[in-house]
């Protein structure tokens, strides 16, 4: 009987691991296009240098340290010369960002690594990770505040995402709990952020819902909350570029707030 290919074998953790590198990559650069860019670069890298699996870390930290690679030799998420509308501000905002500092806050809030595995990723140590996650949080948070809509159907979860919102500084236009009440709830205060379920209480969807008001509003910055992220992280349709993952952390909304605030770069899904 002959041995299993140890290639094989990795390129199926690999493929296991990939929309979490996906769904990083989108909300360090601001959108899809950018950040399946960045994935499918690291991925190519890979076909020729998989040594980075050898080196005792876990798959995740691996995967996610070859992109790390990857991302610090090619210099900015956005190229300033052809940056406009929603993207040049946010080169702006970023332009005035500690260096790492958004890096680690996702590494840690969004995909939930320790600040030791972030220190094997960013090739650094702990204690400074801790540091930048901390001034990360400053900057972001003290840089820019807006109205921030939410559409969940179950009454705890979205006095909570309110309750963490608003002591981040943002003012909260209201909650919907179904597909009608969000769109008429955004037509009659336009938010500058929506944060918002998959499923609603009239087995209505929060895509439906947010793609109607996107139609309606214009560009608006969406996070959406889910069970299943890997649902929305295929890779055959516009995807969000924010995905926070249930149960969430406090942190996590937080950051995801924070950094989508500073793209306004969500594209619209189609169901």
């Amino acid at each position: 009987m002959s041995q299993a290919d140890p290639s094989s074998n990795l390129s199926v953790i690999v493929a296991g691991l990939l929309p979490y590198l996906r769904r990083y990559a989108r909300a360090l650069t601001g959108g899809q296009k950018s950040g399946d860019a960045y994935a499918a670069a690291t991925l190519e890298a890979l076909l020729s240098d998989r040594s980075v699996f050898e080196m005792g870390h876990s798959p995740k930290v691996a995967l996610f340290r070859a992109f790390h690679m990857i991302w610090n030799s090619t210099g900015a998420p956005i190229e300033v010369a052809e940056a406009t509308g929603p993207a040049a501000r946010a080169q702006s905002h970023l332009s005035r960002l500690t260096a790492n500092t958004r890096e680690a806050l996702l590494l840690h809030t969004i995909e939930e690594f320790s600040f030791e595995e972030i220190a094997q990723i960013m090739e650094s140590d702990p204690a400074e990770v801790e540091d930048l996650i901390k001034i990360a949080r400053r900057e972001m948070e003290d840089s820019i505040s807006g109205r921030v809509m939410v559409i969940e159907d179950e009454a705890i979860i979205a006095m909570d995402i309110q309750d963490i919102v608003a002591d981040m500084g943002h003012f909260i236009t209201g909650v919907a709990r179904t597909h009608a009440e969000a769109v008429a709830l955004a037509a009659k205060d336009r938010p500058d952020l929506i944060l918002s379920d998959i499923q609603l209480a009239d087995n209505s969807s929060g895509v439906e819902a947010v793609n109607e008001i996107l139609k309606a509003a214009g560009e608006i910055p969406v996070i959406f909350i889910t069970a299943f992220p890997e649902r929305l992280l295929t890779g055959e349709r516009p995807e969000p570029a924010f995905v926070i993952t249930k149960p969430y952390s406090e942190e996590q909304v937080r950051s995801a707030v924070s950094q989508a605030m500073f793209f306004f770069s969500t594209e619209t899904l189609k169901v």
